[in-house]
Formats: C-alpha cells, structure tokens, sequence
C-alpha cells in the first residue's frame, strides 16, 4: 500500500489535460473530422445530393488523366514559381530600404503595408479596370513607350502572368513587414564589428544579414508556398480560369467539380491531391532547413 502511495504521488497532476480538453475537441470536430471525410469521400461516387458509392481509386485515376486538371495542376506550380520567389526577394529589398535612415517612415511602411490588408476580391476588381483592353492603365504605359496594346485576361500567352504580377504586388507589403522585424532584431553590435573590420554593404549582407534572417526567411517560404498553391480568388474573379483554362488553377478545379457540377467525390480526390502535395512542399522545406542549420552549427 506504501508503494502504491508513493508511486501515485510520482504520477503528474491530470487536470492540466482538462484545462485543453475544450480546444482538442473543437479541433478534432472542426479540422480533423473534414480531413477525415475528404478522404473517405475522395474513394467513392458521391454526387452532392446523392448517396455514395464505393468506387475504389477511381477518382484519382480520372484526375491524372483529366486534362483540365493536370494543366490546372501545371498553372499552380507556374503560379506558385511565380509569385513566392519575388515576392520574397522584393519583400527583402523593400525592407532593407525601409530600415535604412533615407526612408524610415511610418507612412511609406503604412502605404507599402496597405494592399496587403485589402480583400482580394477587391483587389482583383481594381485590377480588372487596370488590365481593361481599352481604358487600362497598363495599356496606357504600353502605348507611352509606343507599343501595341495587349488583351492581357483574354490572352492565353499573358493571363496568368498577369495574375502573377497582381499577387506580388499584393504580396510585396506582408513579406516586407516580416522582413522588417527580422531586420530590427539583427544586432547592430555585428554591424559595427563588421564596419571595424573593413567588410563593405555587400559582405555584410551575406555574412551577417542573410545568415541571421534565416529563420524568417524560411517562414515567408513556408507561408508563401502554403498560400500560393491555394489560389483562388484572383483566379475566380479575374478569368474565372480561361481563357481556354490557361489560368485554371487546383483549387479552381476543386470548387467547379465540387459546387458548380455537384461531383463530391472527384472534388474531395483534387483535394486531397493538394493536400499531399503541399505535405511533400512542406517536408522538403523542413528537411532542408534542418540540414543547413546543421552544417552552419558544424
């Protein structure tokens, strides 16, 4: 009896556990169990108002060989290229800029900040008249240095670059912000030793600024890629993924089959297609990011 006193009191204090038990079950309910019933949805025929029926692989079978998916899958990796790595290098620059004394300003941060917080669906509203064939300023800069103007949306050759340039132009303010921070956490006392040393802007840069905003850099990779491959409202707003599904991405593909042709079962497949790919995206960034922090501690 002794021993089993003893052996309860070395046991930890349970009622923490109740404490988070309010957040697990609203996390299981709400994320997990829709996870869940993707899956299981993306192995049957499940027509939105219908019953289901087991159907086995069928469903990614019919997506690898569906055409407008694969392209939709292509302009997303195109999409994704396009807009994570400028984004990131300009966000970086601007910030650089931003935490010099020449143009240390709350206003400029606020205007460089301010399409970031603006919604994306009017942000692609605004951009419409920019890109309009007729009245668009982006013709307008085109006929100015005497070239032909350019149907940029109903161009298949120019539609998703477009887009592209819409994105990182949004994109620009959040990654500068972030870099900001990563930026003013930076020492100055490495700075000064550089600076002692001889070391120009150049060599400060890769010896002390990239280094040390390591971390933050491979958030702004994480999140960007993450975000990226969920494009959708641009897409939809925009071109609603022509013309002639040059601008069709993933998720696009997903809300057609899934809300428009009521066909559950191929959508929840596209799904999870997406899900895997951006599990495989995030492993990689993981894998390498370890390996570097590895070899910079050796």
């Amino acid at each position: 009896m002794a021993k089993l006193i003893r052996f309860m009191k070395k046991m930890p204090d349970k009622s923490g556990y109740l404490l988070i038990l309010p957040f697990f079950i609203i996390f299981i309910y709400f994320w997990i169990t829709p996870i869940v019933n993707v899956v299981t949805d993306s192995f049957t025929d499940y027509q939105l108002f219908g019953a289901k029926s087991f159907t086995g692989i069928d469903n990614y079978i019919k997506a690898f060989s569906d055409t407008t998916f694969v392209k939709a899958m292509i302009n997303t990796l195109l999409y994704t290229v396009g807009t994570v790595f400028p984004t990131m290098i300009l966000g970086f620059l601007i910030a650089q800029l931003m935490n010099s004394s020449l143009v240390r300003t709350k206003i400029t941060r606020t205007f460089m900040f301010l399409p970031h917080v603006l919604s994306m669906v009017a942000v692609s509203m605004i951009w419409l008249l920019i890109y309009d064939p007729a009245y668009g300023h982006a013709n307008l800069i085109l006929k100015f240095f005497g070239m032909s103007p350019s149907k940029w949306l109903q161009n298949p050759d120019t539609a998703l670059i477009s887009i592209i340039i819409m994105s990182v132009w949004k994109g620009i303010g959040y990654n500068m912000i972030i870099n900001l921070a990563g930026l003013q956490n930076i020492p100055s006392s490495f700075y000064e030793v550089a600076d002692l040393d001889g070391a120009n802007y150049f060599q400060k840069t890769w010896k002390i600024t990239l280094p040390m905003m390591s971390p933050t850099t491979f958030f702004l990779l994480v999140t960007g890629l993450i975000g990226s491959f969920n494009v959708f409202e641009q897409v939809n707003v925009m071109t609603g993924g022509g013309p002639a599904n040059a601008t069709t991405t993933i998720i696009h593909q997903v809300y057609l089959n899934g809300f428009t042709y009521f066909n559950m079962g191929y959508a929840s497949a596209q799904s999870v297609i997406l899900i895997v790919i951006v599990l495989i995206v995030t492993m990689i960034n993981f894998r390498v990011s370890s390996k570097s922090a590895e070899v910079d501690m050796g």
